[in-house]
């Protein structure tokens, strides 16, 4: 497997980003070596908040949130998927699959050693955190999904028939339609910043796969494996907590799913953001991080 390496110097001097860079190798079943990137900030001995992103995000959508998080005490690690951010992108669409994502995340979990963890995953993110969530529910203590779901294979919306359809056949990802697609009032050089990890798009295969690994439809290969972990989701019983946006046209009603199956969700006091797109971490990052707090500590606020 070809492995594309963003440069070092396309993260030099990105507004609101000064944070330092950790990697972590693990290695594919193939036995190809592949880097993982993690922001890691606050005391290395304190229980963790592990930070996932989606699609095409990296760790940059954290920005906002991370020194909150950091002021509270707590140790906060903002990974970046495999094909995004400063983490290794496999060189072609074909290297991407969702048991292949599952995997790579679920060797990065556990040589990092990650325990009694706060999850706060959104998108992609929460797709792969709830999967291994479901897996490993010994490393978790809490969960906070925002904008997510795990998709069963039940069928495409409109939205999703759209977006799938026309990736398909992308060659480059859209961008203009990113920077469309975020509530919050971005400059230039922040929608630059998100871009920083791909300078062209022989480094966009894994976030122009994404879409086609969202098992929406019933014959998706995705789609047995997400089910299986919906029912070990089912008997999760730890604190899990729904943070969503209004204005999110991407997970619509996964929350409610969540919270009436889910036993964790059960009495939580699960928040809808009037405010928030898809991107909620752009468009609420204060609520973000007074309401995550608000769970560690055990608060219903």
């Amino acid at each position: 497997m070809k492995i594309m390496r963003t440069p070092e110097e396309c993260f030099a001097n990105l507004p609101g980003y000064d944070f330092e860079p950790h990697y972590v190798e693990i290695h594919d079943d193939d036995g190809t070596p592949i880097r993982i990137h993690h922001v890691d900030e606050g005391p290395q001995d304190a229980a963790p908040i592990l930070l996932m992103h989606g699609n095409p995000t990296w760790a940059y959508l954290y920005r906002n949130m991370i020194p909150g998080l950091v002021d509270a005490g707590h140790r906060v690690i903002a990974v970046d998927l495999i094909g995004c951010g400063r983490s290794d992108k496999p060189a072609t669409r074909d290297d991407y699959t969702l048991a292949r994502h599952y995997d790579w995340m679920s060797k990065w979990l556990t040589t990092m050693d990650l325990r009694d963890v706060t999850l706060f995953c959104q998108d992609w993110g929460g797709t792969i955190g709830l999967y291994l969530v479901a897996t490993f529910p010994e490393r978790f203590s809490r969960v906070v999904a925002s904008n997510t779901g795990l998709p069963l294979g039940e069928g495409e919306s409109e939205f999703m028939k759209m977006w799938v359809g026309m990736m398909r056949e992308a060659d480059a990802f859209p961008w203009d339609m990113f920077a469309q697609g975020m509530s919050a009032n971005l400059s230039e050089d922040e929608i630059a910043a998100y871009r920083a990890p791909f300078p062209s798009a022989e480094y966009e295969a894994g976030i122009l796969r994404f879409p086609l690994l969202i098992a929406v439809q019933p014959d998706n290969p995705g789609a047995p494996l997400n089910r299986a972990a919906w029912e070990k989701l089912k008997k999760f019983d730890k604190p899990f907590l729904t943070i969503f946006g209004a204005l999110d046209p991407v997970s619509r009603g996964w929350d409610k799913r969540a919270q009436a199956d889910i036993p964790g969700a059960k009495e939580q006091n699960h928040e809808m953001i009037d405010h928030a797109n898809h991107f909620i971490q752009e468009d609420a990052p204060e609520i973000l991080v007074e309401k995550i707090n608000a769970f560690i500590g055990g608060a219903h606020s």
